[in-house]
């Protein structure tokens, strides 16, 4: 049976946003996504699991897609915390109390790695997917300076929507994929959807210029995760290279890592099938 996957509004601490959910069987998943991505993209994988019967809910994070913006004054992965813990004690009361696994890609890796420091959540396992902050190198600078983003931003009157989505979804070929232009037009088309204006173009970035001098290692207590650890990260990686898994399994030597070859910063549309497979396997490991 394909369990049919299911969108509709969700509020989370306090926060308005839109999910995609699988009401399966099995271990709850949640599923978080990156800087100035959506929901949408975990649906390649999300259709997997819904071919297995699986049980997930993928979330817009505040700031991106149909979610509510950050609040004002207060430290965005602070937000990006208690937003993560209130979807996954959701997650898990919805699932009977049953521990969920949490899964993030780049920034959402970042959150789940924060979400693992607190032993009071219901968790049972993380997977951070090429988790930001370890070692970050330049891409926002890369996308700052880009010359059609910048001209972008800099005209003086409204853009097409069609000029707008292709200029945001060739900056996403180039840093997101392995070999950008064997990039799916869908999972290109899906990214640009929630970015259609200048107006929003500027507010991820925005975003992205307030929460870039929070994302650093000090900011991170990996040693006090306690719950497993599936580190998955692609090795040619353009925006966070995988290098920077050495400070979780120095940290964690138990954690269980994954270098996919061949694959970039987002395994879970380049290579969904071998991303399902080693987060089935991961999550049944650790079902209980």
């Amino acid at each position: 049976m394909h369990e049919p996957l299911v969108e509709h509004r969700l509020t989370l601490d306090g926060v308005t946003t839109r999910a995609l959910e699988l009401e399966g069987d099995g271990p709850p998943l949640v599923l978080l996504h990156g800087f100035a991505d959506s929901a949408d993209t975990w649906r390649r994988a999300l259709d997997l699991l819904g071919r297995r019967g699986r049980r997930a809910l993928a979330v817009d994070l505040p700031g991106y897609g149909r979610a509510d913006a950050l609040k004002d004054g207060v430290p965005v992965l602070e937000q990006y915390r208690t937003f993560a813990s209130a979807a996954v004690r959701h997650a898990s009361e919805e699932a009977g109390g049953a521990p969920v696994v949490l899964a993030g890609n780049s920034l959402g890796g970042a959150v789940a790695l924060r979400a693992g420091e607190d032993d009071g959540l219901p968790l049972a396992g993380i997977v951070p997917v090429a988790p930001a902050g370890l070692d970050m190198p330049g891409w926002f600078r890369v996308i700052e300076r880009d010359p059609f983003v910048r001209a972008l931003l800099a005209a003086p009157v409204p853009l097409p929507e069609a000029l707008v989505r292709t200029v945001v979804g060739e900056v996403y070929r180039a840093l997101a994929f392995a070999a950008p232009r064997a990039a799916a037009a869908e999972v290109v088309s899906s990214f640009t959807q929630h970015l259609r204006e200048r107006d929003a173009v500027a507010t991820v970035l925005a975003n992205g210029r307030r929460l870039l001098p929070e994302l650093t290692l000090e900011g991170f207590a990996l040693a006090d995760i306690a719950v497993p650890v599936l580190l998955i990260w692609g090795d040619r990686d353009r925006m966070v290279r995988h290098e920077g898994s050495r400070h979780v399994l120095d940290a964690l030597p138990d954690t269980t890592y994954v270098l996919l070859d061949g694959v970039g910063h987002c395994p879970q549309v380049e290579a969904p099938e071998r991303f399902v497979t080693e987060l089935e396997r991961f999550t049944m490991r650790h079902n209980s």
